[in-house]
């Protein structure tokens, strides 16, 4: 625990840092100081930045206030009323001076600003700061939202940002696609092999889930005991069906003997849903995925059904 709140302690080297300038000379200077340390991503607008940070979700933005389009402190309000970018600390670097123009970073969601021309060895402390912050709360976040036996987040977490999503989805009107994934035969598989290896079979089957999902966006928690269910945002029907597809085949490849199942192995039923977001909020994806799932278990086990909405 001591070493959790040692700053000196945090590993930051995978931390992403996204820098959004309209000037490419004023982001090859800051690559240049920071990308020895970080990993570095770019965006010269407004509306570049506001897609990078959702698809990406970097743990910092530094961002100029002036741009063509969408300005600085605009985008930063924008980023604010994401939920899924809604964390991420922005550090503005600007031209801008006075009391007014400084008020307005504040009020637009900034957590810093550093002036043009900047000192870079100001720079570089200021991002270390605001970065050993955010990873300190994430590590928290983490200790409150994951499940304590498998690692993946808990149904705490689920219900939270479920909503959140639904509320996404539909203001944007984007589809979002749940999978709702059961561990067949799991209460004989416990009782022929007992408590240790079905807590291993646990772990190993939510790590080949998260393994699955390619997006910072998309996530799997455990929904309840051998039940783990998947968001993924801005994703149709066949982007869902390709994730499930990808997850039955990690399952599969674990070889997780199971004399208690006519498949010799562990394997796992599904059910895929997608909505768009006219239908989010309309209708409940998890009473509809959870009859997919049951149908998936009484056609057989080992399978995956799509919700039809005809």
């Amino acid at each position: 625990m001591d070493r959790m709140f040692n700053y000196q302690a945090l590993d930051l080297s995978s931390a992403k840092i996204l820098v959004v300038d309209d000037q490419v000379i004023n982001i090859q200077a800051v690559n240049a100081l920071l990308s020895d340390d970080y990993a570095v991503l770019v965006a010269t607008n407004g509306e570049d930045t506001l897609k990078v940070a959702e698809q990406q979700l970097p743990d910092l933005i530094l961002m100029d206030v002036v741009m063509p389009g969408i300005s600085g402190k605009e985008t930063c309000m924008l980023l604010k009323a994401n939920e899924l970018t809604a964390d991420i600390p922005v550090i503005f670097i600007t031209t801008v001076s006075g009391e007014k123009d400084e008020n307005e970073c504040w009020e637009s969601g900034g957590v810093d600003f550093i002036a043009k021309p900047f000192n870079p060895y100001t720079l570089k402390n200021r991002v270390r700061s605001h970065l050993e912050l955010k990873i300190q709360k994430d590590i928290l976040l983490t200790l409150a939202y994951s499940d304590g036996l498998t690692g993946v987040c808990n149904r705490r977490y689920f219900d939270e940002h479920y909503e959140k999503l639904r509320k996404l989805s539909f203001r944007q009107d984007l589809p979002l696609s749940m999978l709702l994934i059961d561990i067949d035969y799991f209460k004989n598989f416990n009782d022929s092999y007992g408590h240790v290896a079905a807590d291993d079979a646990l772990r190993s089957v939510s790590k080949a889930i998260s393994k699955s999902l390619e997006r910072p966006s998309d996530f799997a928690a455990r929904y309840g005991g051998e039940e783990f269910v998947v968001l993924l945002p801005d994703t149709d029907l066949g982007g869902a069906e390709y994730v499930i597809k990808k997850i039955m085949k990690a399952i599969d490849d674990l070889k997780t003997p199971n004399t208690s199942s006519e498949f010799g192995f562990l394997s796992i039923s599904a059910g895929v849903i997608s909505l768009n977001g006219a239908d989010v909020l309309k209708l409940d994806m998890l009473e509809l995925v959870d009859s997919c799932l049951y149908k998936a278990k009484e056609g057989g086990r080992n399978r995956y059904i799509i919700y039809d909405a005809s």
